[in-house]
């Protein structure tokens, strides 16, 4: 027999998101202590709904339970960042490729590109570009790949918080997305899964040159300079 999950309280679901907008767009930052009674008084609730919004955030990886330290947002350093990345790497552009392949609609990829142009702040603007890559490799064909690609989300998304706050560069960004986008609306699978991994390995390796990949990986300078790997 199938069990049914069990649904999120709706106090628990609210402060659950709320503590993980704070922590992707900079306002809870690596490392810092998160007290159950302090975000209950902030949030005008009991400490259980804290308590299970940050025991479903320890899941996701983005705090971490110490029996010493308490609750405390996950530290990002380049170790970290190379073992999520990894997966981006060898999941996210094949997933792209699949989604091109199969004539997927890339209007919601589109929308996101427009609303992170658009945006007015760096909250904004973040969760515009986490679902302008949600909105590529969601339409693979293959849910259980695009469920291994949104286990990654959050901490990918910590990264970027974490690298962008030190160095921004969301006009650099912004013009790759673009590119990836126009090679996938023409129908080339290929080229499109390429220009999304080296866009990938390009932030993450500014962002954190001490770390080593395992995969290869073209930079992303080559397709601004000729358009193609």
């Amino acid at each position: 027999m199938t069990s049914v999950p069990t649904p999120i309280p709706s106090r628990t679901q609210y402060v659950l998101e709320e503590i993980k907008r704070r922590i992707l767009t900079g306002r809870l930052t690596p490392g810092q202590a998160l007290v159950e009674t302090d975000l209950a008084a902030q949030f005008g609730v009991s400490k259980t709904p804290v308590r299970e919004a940050l025991k479903t955030l320890a899941g996701t990886g983005l705090v971490v339970m110490s029996q010493y330290k308490g609750v405390t947002v996950r530290m990002v350093d380049a170790d970290m960042a190379r073992e999520v990345y990894d997966v981006r790497l060898l999941l996210e552009p094949e997933a792209l490729k699949r989604a091109v392949r199969r004539g997927a609609s890339l209007d919601d990829a589109r929308e996101a590109l427009t609303r992170a142009d658009e945006a007015t702040d760096t909250a904004e603007r973040s969760l515009a570009n986490r679902e302008f890559h949600r909105a590529l490799y969601l339409p693979c064909g293959n849910p259980l790949l695009g469920r291994m690609l949104d286990e990654v989300r959050d901490q990918a998304a910590l990264v970027s918080a974490v690298a962008w706050a030190a160095d921004p560069s969301w006009e650099r960004e912004a013009d790759e997305h673009r590119v990836i986008l126009d090679l996938a609306l023409a129908g080339d699978a290929d080229g499109a899964a390429r220009a999304l991994h080296a866009h990938i390995a390009s932030f993450v390796r500014r962002a954190f040159p001490e770390a080593e990949f395992e995969t290869e990986f073209v930079a992303a300078e080559e397709y601004r300079k000729d358009g193609q790997a």
